[in-house]
């Protein structure tokens, strides 16, 4: 017995200390605190570089990123319904939808954002602008659109001729977004996103829907561009002696599992844009440019139609390779950078497009009378690719420049609008010291709040601090007395306490008195469990 006796505290006790271990695991101080609120920021600042303080419908129609929340403004789910599309700016899709299911669209042209005006509900106000009513910053809602707005399938998270859902975590593969000739409402695709499955006709899926031998035989199929030999990779070869081993194998697999490109598609090196077989039928003008210098050959949206050969190299241009595949997207390539599929600075090199007024007024004669004929098929549409110096070779005699004129991505390369970028620093605390709002961590907020808090509100603080100083001390007291941790549940039950939340107290009641019954083991695991539902 005495043994037994003996051995029943030291069990309590070891209980006890799993029980405040299990506590300490939740705690923290007001050190790790701000420790992890500035590491949360950096890691923010990395995902979100842009300043995220301004909507830019003051700025009027832009070609940027748009963003449709689908939470403020569902979709219904018969497509045939109208629906009343909306997209906002990337600093409203942080800071007014932040907490909301969103489609990222990527860049739209001509688009002004859509946040705070009638195509939001009143609930869903734009919080960057400032309210005429009140003169404040945010609470904007029911303001005009800009009727020039262009919608697509896209704002309903709808894309590509297969009209798929898009799921970012489920979808494999590149997809492309053409450059856009059209609006929905002329025939186009308002410069949808592509996959090249859909493209040359074979659907999205067309590799999962592929046998097992043939999906081998493709992927074993090193593709070969422009000539050059195919690459090999030492890695295979050599072991790795640096510890990355690990890393180039994850990176590796992440890499199969991209589809390879489907038969037909042009490989990723020898087209700068291309525009999609809808864009194409919905200005037929510009098949004559199939195959000719600065586009590659028509490539067709059936896999049964057989594709053109290009036309004789003219002016010492070499001829594009039609069987060339498109390499793998990079595991570590964002989607935004497909559109454009080099930087600007390496575009530099090619010649200035012509200028608008030079080619509107001298005489030239129209380059299509020495083009050839269109692709003869008239019954399956096509798709163009066009090179990094397309624009070079369209015509800008007086028959043909009216053809361009509507559509000025033909005319130049555009620039997407980027917000600046948000640096260490630059926030509120440093650009206006007098706000608590706006850039900077929110320790430095804090601090700037209490700087330039008023005297009397100070006095307030003060009388309130030293009020609530008054109501914790019992509190904190008894776990000091008792050399117990303090949790989060603790602290959550005493201040709603403190509120005089009836359901809280009650609670708190019940799981003081299960506690006192249960000994320490019960203490630890309710408390476990509390924080696992």
């Amino acid at each position: 017995m005495g043994s037994t006796n003996g051995d029943a505290p030291v069990a309590r006790s070891k209980s006890r200390s799993d029980s405040i271990s299990q506590k300490s695991d939740d705690s923290q101080t007001a050190a790790d605190f701000l420790r992890e609120q500035m590491q949360l920021e950096a890691e923010a600042r990395e995902a979100l570089p842009y300043s995220i303080e301004h909507c830019t419908k003051p700025l009027g129609p832009l070609r940027q990123n748009v963003f449709a929340c689908l939470t403020c403004n569902p979709p219904p789910e018969d497509p045939s319904v109208p629906y009343l599309a909306a997209g906002v700016c990337y600093a409203c899709s942080v800071q007014c939808h932040g907490e909301h299911t969103l489609v990222e669209i990527f860049a739209k042209r001509t688009f002004t954002c859509d946040c705070g005006t009638t195509r939001f509900p009143e609930s869903s106000p734009c919080n960057l602008r400032i309210n005429p009513a009140t003169n404040t910053k945010g609470g904007v809602h029911s303001e005009e659109p800009n009727p020039n707005n262009k919608y697509n399938q896209n704002f309903r998270n709808r894309f590509c001729g297969c009209e798929c859902d898009y799921d970012p975590f489920q979808q494999k593969g590149t997809m492309f977004q053409c450059l856009g000739l059209g609006t929905h409402e002329t025939g186009g695709c308002g410069e949808d996103w592509w996959h090249p499955g859909c493209v040359v006709g074979l659907g999205p899926k067309w590799f999962e829907n592929m046998s097992d031998e043939k999906k081998v035989k493709m992927e074993e199929k090193e593709p070969v561009t422009n000539g050059a030999l195919p690459t090999i990779s030492e890695d295979a070869e050599v072991p790795d002696q640096t510890g990355d081993a690990a890393a180039n194998g994850n990176a590796e697999d992440e890499e199969d599992d991209d589809p390879p490109p489907p038969p037909g598609f042009p490989a990723e090196d020898d087209f700068e844009a291309f525009l999609c077989y809808r864009c194409v039928e919905a200005n037929p003008w510009i098949k004559r440019y199939a195959g000719t210098p600065g586009f590659l050959p028509a490539v067709y949206s059936k896999p049964t139609e057989t594709t053109e050969p290009a036309p004789a190299p003219v002016s010492g241009e070499s001829a594009p390779n039609g069987d060339s595949k498109k390499r793998k997207a990079s595991p570590d390539s964002d989607i935004e950078s497909q559109t454009s599929k080099r930087p600007r600075s390496e575009l530099a090199a090619s010649p200035e497009p012509p200028s608008t007024s030079a080619t509107t007024t001298a005489t030239k004669p129209c380059k299509l009378t020495t083009l050839p004929p269109a692709p003869s098929s008239t019954t399956t549409p096509f798709s163009l690719f066009l090179k990094s110096d397309f624009r070079d070779h369209l015509c800008h005699c007086p028959a043909c420049f009216p053809l361009l004129a509507p559509h000025p991505q033909l005319l130049e390369e555009e620039e997407t609008y980027e917000p600046p970028v948000s640096e260490d620093g630059d926030g509120a605390s440093q650009q206006n010291p007098g706000s608590s709002t706006g850039g900077g961590s929110l320790y430095e907020r804090g601090e700037s709040a209490l700087r330039n808090v008023d005297r009397v509100r100070a006095i307030e603080g003060v009388m309130a601090y030293q009020h609530l100083k008054d109501k914790l001390m019992p509190f904190f007291q008894q776990f000091a007395e008792s050399k117990q941790v303090i949790s989060a549940e603790d602290v959550k039950a005493y201040f709603a306490k403190l509120r005089g939340d009836d359901e809280a107290i009650r609670e708190a009641a019940a799981r003081a008195e299960r506690e006192g019954g249960g000994g320490g083991s019960g203490e630890g695991d309710h408390r476990k469990e509390e924080r696992g539902c």
